[in-house]
């Protein structure tokens, strides 16, 4: 992009003074490209699979308990906050305490698959992953919060002597 001699350009986060900053540290970058599609991938797989976990949990009527219907709604909320790439890194948290304590707690010792604290554990990895590196450009995060570029143009000489 060629600049211009009678323009000033200013990257900002697009909110106003103080609402930014605590967002910023929230995320660093939204890289786009093939890193943000690799981020999409990751988001898009872990929310699906903590999606398709929690409504499996709730189905499951055998152990009708609080504390599970608790997880697997918390599982759902933060699979679809990662699916859309929305507070990414409050859902990568809650996805993965949901997936540790569903290794945990929830699913009993004799359990006929074995598979599934293994899975909970590569879900909550994932999303602790997906928590650190931010949910990329191609995100509802990146839409609202992320940087943009403000064209400020410059005043002639005239218009600064009034």
């Amino acid at each position: 992009m060629r600049s211009h001699p009678s323009m000033i350009y200013v990257s900002l986060l697009g909110l106003p003074k103080g609402k930014g900053d605590t967002l910023q540290r929230l995320f660093s970058t939204f890289p786009g490209g093939c890193p943000g599609i690799g981020l999409l991938l990751l988001r898009s797989t872990t929310g699906i699979v903590l999606i398709f976990e929690g409504a499996s949990a709730l189905m499951r009527s055998d152990t009708p308990m609080v504390l599970t219907g608790t997880f697997a709604l918390i599982a759902m909320a933060s699979g679809v906050s990662l699916l859309l790439g929305l507070f990414t890194p409050v859902g990568g948290v809650l996805a993965a305490l949901c997936s540790v304590a569903a290794a945990l707690l929830l699913i009993p010792v004799d359990a006929l698959d074995s598979q599934i604290r293994p899975a909970a554990v590569l879900v909550a990895v994932m999303a602790v992953s997906l928590g650190l590196l931010g949910p990329g450009a191609f995100s509802l995060d990146s839409r609202l919060f992320g940087r943009r570029e403000i064209v400020i143009p410059q005043l002639s000489r005239s218009e600064n002597h009034r």
